[in-house]
């Protein structure tokens, strides 16, 4: 049985946070957003409950950051740039979830690609947390420089069913050396004292074109907090600017100021290549989608991925296109290329898509 109250779950139904979902005769429940102390992305399966990822506070200085988080010592890993992932066992099948709660066809059918199953059949009433990232995912345009193809996935934590605790580090770490699962690289264990050593590590991170880092504190707690590279800040800016309209305003300040802040802690001089490239940065986004509303007819992006079953890629094409108002899922192509099928399709933008014809065909507007 659940754990959630069924007061709880009706309530959410009624004001709608809780949707019905199917996935290939699996019914669930999956909430939709936030609802009292229930996360979005939490999943209702018929024996056990999958509780939604946390969220992480952020920090955007560590001289000050380190002591006003933490009161104990805290374990230090890679922050990869790619969407996060719950994999768990159903039945006797191994499913996976996206951050918003969905069962992902994709995710799912590639674990056994990367993840040793041998792990669930020891521990059933585990569940692997995890990154995907690389330039052939279905859902985000950044990917980690190092991944030159494909996919890739990245442990970093491990729940239970039914709770939203997750195990101890150390604990974490036996098992993934235990069953050889891919791992976030780990740089272990710091003090607030070592705030020039996790400078020098920042420095490095930026350099190499890496997001940042997530730190989590070695006690009962559990306290996290995310940092992140003035690398990443520029490079969110570069990608979304195309879509310039379909984000809200502090998506973009926010990132300036993370990028700012970075700058001043690290003692990086604005000169005049750091200001060009942040300008270029919004401005190369936005030229590309008038270039496309042009030639096109509509602003998009396009997104290639892998898939070992041609039905798969239908059920998972199906599945996007109607998760947000504001996109349209477009499919390019679908072919087999090897040992795989591969999808081809378009996001389009549908907000900067409309006001771009709308402009350029000589329309007004009132600012």
């Amino acid at each position: 049985m659940t754990k959630l109250p069924p007061e709880l779950i009706r309530e959410a139904l009624k004001k709608n946070k809780v949707k019905i979902e199917n996935y290939k005769g699996i019914e669930y429940l999956r909430f939709v957003d936030d609802f009292k102390d229930v996360p979005r992305g939490t999943a209702l399966f018929k024996s056990f409950t999958l509780w939604g990822y946390p969220h992480i506070g952020r920090i955007f200085q560590l001289s000050t950051g380190l002591k006003e988080q933490f009161t104990h010592p805290f374990f230090v890993e890679e922050k990869v740039d790619g969407y996060n992932t719950r994999i768990f066992l159903y039945d006797d099948q191994i499913l996976a979830l996206s951050r918003g709660g969905y069962v992902c066809p994709f995710t799912t059918e590639r674990v056994e690609d990367f993840i040793n199953l041998k792990f669930f059949e020891d521990h059933p009433n585990l569940v692997l947390c995890a990154e995907v990232a690389g330039p052939e995912n279905p859902y985000v345009d950044e990917h980690p420089s190092y991944i030159k193809e494909d996919v890739q996935f990245f442990v970093f934590d491990i729940m239970e069913k039914d709770s939203q605790r997750f195990l101890p580090y150390r604990e974490k770490e036996k098992l993934i050396e235990k069953y050889g699962l891919p791992s976030v690289e780990r740089y272990g264990l710091f003090s607030v004292e070592d705030v020039d050593k996790l400078k020098g590590l920042m420095k490095r991170l930026n350099e190499e074109g890496r997001e940042g880092v997530v730190m989590k504190e070695d006690s009962e707690r559990d306290k996290r907090v995310k940092y992140v590279t003035l690398y990443s800040s520029l490079k969110d800016i570069e990608i979304t600017s195309v879509n310039l309209l379909g984000l809200p305003p502090d998506y973009f300040t926010n990132r300036l100021l993370r990028l700012a802040l970075f700058m001043e802690e690290e003692g990086i001089v604005a000169d005049q290549e750091l200001f060009l490239k942040v300008g270029k940065a919004f401005l190369e986004g936005l030229l590309k989608a008038i270039e496309m509303s042009k030639k096109d007819g509509r602003v998009y992006r396009t997104f290639r991925c892998r898939f070992k079953t041609r039905e798969n890629a239908l059920l998972f094409i199906e599945s996007i296109k109607h998760a947000s108002s504001q996109v349209q899922v477009l499919q390019r192509r679908l072919e087999k290329e090897g040992n795989y099928w591969v999808l081809e399709f378009d996001r389009v933008y549908l907000n900067m898509t409309g006001l771009l014809g709308h402009l350029l065909a000589g329309g007004s507007i009132f600012d």
